[in-house]
């Protein structure tokens, strides 16, 4: 796939893309379902921003008409560097998403939002009919929790308030997540904090109790939105 050389600069990721190979793989699969006219989902994250890329490359070779409901700023700024329009939930509706995640497991759970737009992500996801979920072979776990956090996007009032209800449900540790490129924690898309909460026994109701907490805004644990897994 070829690019202009300062599109190539636009679309750098944030580092070395891992399992770059196997990802890739599962992007040509996703792309492969993409149908002229259709309406789609746009996930973040390095696995979705090389399903963009393989997506506008069908785009461009095939003279398909779709359009992008991206589910955070960097997905957004990347389809219009690739030339897809894009849309917002007000203006239309997805025919289906796809997105990758951090963990999933057996039931296809999954624990979402090292990105930090899990709000869009899961709205998005709940606006679509069907949904695919774009992992390596590393992202499959026996249960939910084993390698990753549960991020839990706050509000700035009610950081010490929800660490102590984490706590109270059973969180091993709350940290806040800190940003690498500037000081302080990390502001999520929406202007919210995000607290790493650590959860060994994650069970069906642990979502909802969560986000039941005061001042939580939306948490990293998709339950019961039953996807399509795409796994290379």
């Amino acid at each position: 796939m070829e690019w202009r050389e300062e599109s190539k600069q636009t679309m750098s990721w944030n580092g070395t893309i891992s399992n770059r190979e196997a990802k890739e793989a599962v992007a040509a699969q996703l792309a492969a379902k993409v149908q002229d006219g259709q309406v789609i989902g746009f996930g973040s994250g390095s696995t979705s921003l090389l399903a963009a890329y393989a997506i506008a490359k069908r785009v461009k070779e095939e003279g398909l008409n779709i359009t992008a409901i991206p589910t955070s700023q960097e997905m957004q700024i990347t389809c219009n560097n690739l030339g897809i329009p894009t849309a917002t939930l007000l203006q239309k509706r997805p025919d289906w998403c796809f997105d990758g995640a951090d963990e999933v497991d057996p039931h296809g759970w999954l624990i979402k939002g090292r990105g930090g737009a899990m709000y869009r992500e899961k709205l998005v996801m709940a606006c679509s009919p069907v949904r695919y979920i774009l992992v390596d072979d590393s992202k499959m776990v026996k249960s939910l929790g084993e390698k990753f956090s549960i991020p839990v996007e706050c509000q700035f009032e009610a950081v010490n308030y929800v660490r102590e209800q984490l706590f109270a449900l059973g969180a091993e540790y709350v940290d806040m997540r800190l940003a690498k490129s500037k000081d302080g924690p990390v502001i999520t898309e929406h202007g919210n904090f995000i607290l790493d909460a650590r959860f060994t026994n994650v069970q069906e109701d642990l979502e909802s109790k969560l986000i039941q907490i005061v001042g939580v805004v939306e948490t990293g644990l998709f339950i019961g939105f039953d996807p399509i897994i795409l796994c290379s």
